[in-house]
């Protein structure tokens, strides 16, 4: 659902579009904490096991997806500087 072009938005959605990637940021990172904190819990009450490296194939999933997320907010970063909007 993104544009195609990031020079096609109005300041406001651009803005809203950083406030979102911050936003998405700190979902991931309370994800990825929690997730870390079961894959602990589990090796520490039931050993290494099959329910221990689930968690972690949501992680692997999620750092994987984060790179296309990378670009764009790199992308969105540069064009909020060239409008002088932050």
């Amino acid at each position: 659902m993104q544009p195609k072009n990031l020079t096609e938005l109005s300041d406001q959605q651009l803005l809203q579009k950083s406030k979102e990637i911050k936003t998405n940021k700190i979902i991931k990172a309370a994800i990825i904490g929690f997730t870390i904190g079961i894959v602990i819990y589990s090796i520490a009450k039931n050993g290494l096991g099959f329910p221990s490296f689930l968690p972690l194939l949501v992680l692997f999933i999620m750092f994987r997806n984060s790179a296309n997320n990378t670009i764009l907010e790199k992308e969105i970063r540069e064009e909020l500087k060239f409008r002088n909007l932050k």
